[in-house]
């Protein structure tokens, strides 16, 4: 079980005292006067915040994120200058339940204009294994994996610290359509922090929605018709795209990236893959593939990438959140075999 590391008292107390000057200055207009530029300073979690912020506040925004590309974003450390910047920030957008140390320090921030993306759609909770009239749940695989799934969602729900409100799955940016409803809850933030700008960000929202409305259709029509409905994946973050999309995710740990999977998961995983026709293991760019790579060659299986978005790097198949997503959908039409 991988531990989430907290952000040390003495250094959110330090940092706190570094940031009470500009704490002070909080409002709800644009800061012309912190940055000297007159845009609104806006402090992002991790990339899906920092990609709503970029393009809906465009022009007038000036976004700043706490995750740096290739830092994996459930394990962030914040530094005393990482904790002052939230302080001076006019806006903090984030997620609550996947950085702890992130929704420790917002709380002792004091900014006035924090924006949960939570809180903008219904989150849901996702054991190991979601989608759809799953042939697996009853008969076939009885009591060993109703025994996994009770498991699955006992830690889901008590075993992962932050992981969402009540063990709620907060992946909630991999179904384009929850993006969405977040994005224009993004949007309105934004006109209430910069009335001055109001204009431009309903206008950007409306633009960045129907692009999301295109890569839903594009998933839609992509897999509506495929050979196999389940995919097996290294941890549980597409829990809400399967629901969407009428697939079936299993994943090889729960929602915890770096959670170890029992040897019953792994026999279980081998008997789905054989008789679901499963062809393809996923894996990621920023966690350990090892699990799923050994997995993979046990079973006689491809493995690809499917990327959770946590972050762009070098390695990304894609330069932003549209990109990434396409090509997370020309891989899942490819392992499903669709028609």
């Amino acid at each position: 079980m991988n531990v989430r590391r907290l952000i040390p008292t003495a250094a959110v107390a330090s940092a706190t005292v570094l940031g009470l000057t500009a704490l002070s200055a909080c409002s709800s207009s644009s800061a012309a006067d912190k940055d000297g530029d007159g845009k609104l300073s806006v402090t992002a979690s991790f990339y899906p915040m920092q990609y709503l912020a970029q393009e809906i506040g465009g022009d007038h925004v000036s976004v700043d994120t706490l995750t740096k590309p290739g830092v994996e974003p459930h394990d962030l450390e914040l530094s005393p200058r990482q904790t002052a910047q939230l302080g001076e920030s006019d806006v903090i957008l984030y997620l609550k339940g996947i950085q702890p140390a992130v929704d420790d320090a917002i709380g002792q921030s004091g900014v006035k204009n924090t924006v949960d993306a939570a809180t903008l759609t219904k989150l849901e909770k996702h054991g190991t294994g979601v989608g759809h009239d799953h042939g697996h749940e009853g008969e076939e695989h009885s009591e060993e994996h109703s025994g996994e799934e009770k498991h699955a969602d006992e830690e889901a729900e008590h075993g992962h610290e932050g992981e969402g409100e009540a063990g709620a799955d907060p992946h909630i940016w991999l179904d384009p359509v929850k993006y969405a409803e977040v994005a224009e809850g993004v949007g309105k933030a934004l006109e209430k922090a910069d009335p001055d700008h109001a204009a431009a960000y309903k206008k950007n929202t409306k633009a960045l929605v129907k692009k999301l409305d295109a890569l839903n259709t594009k998933f839609e029509g992509g897999l509506k018709n495929t050979e196999t409905k389940t995919f097996i994946t290294t941890h549980s973050a597409f829990g809400y795209l399967a629901e969407r999309y009428g697939l079936d995710q299993e994943g090889i740990s729960g929602i915890d990236p770096e959670a170890d999977p029992s040897p019953a998961r792994i026999k279980e995983l081998q008997d789905i893959a054989k008789e679901d026709k499963v062809s393809t293991v996923f894996f990621e760019t920023l966690a350990s593939d090892k699990t799923a790579k050994t997995l993979a060659n046990d079973a006689g299986l491809k493995t690809d990438v499917l990327d959770p978005l946590e972050g762009i790097t070098d390695k990304s198949k894609g330069d932003d959140y549209i990109g990434v997503m396409e090509s997370n959908l020309a891989a899942l039409k490819k392992a499903l075999g669709a028609k």
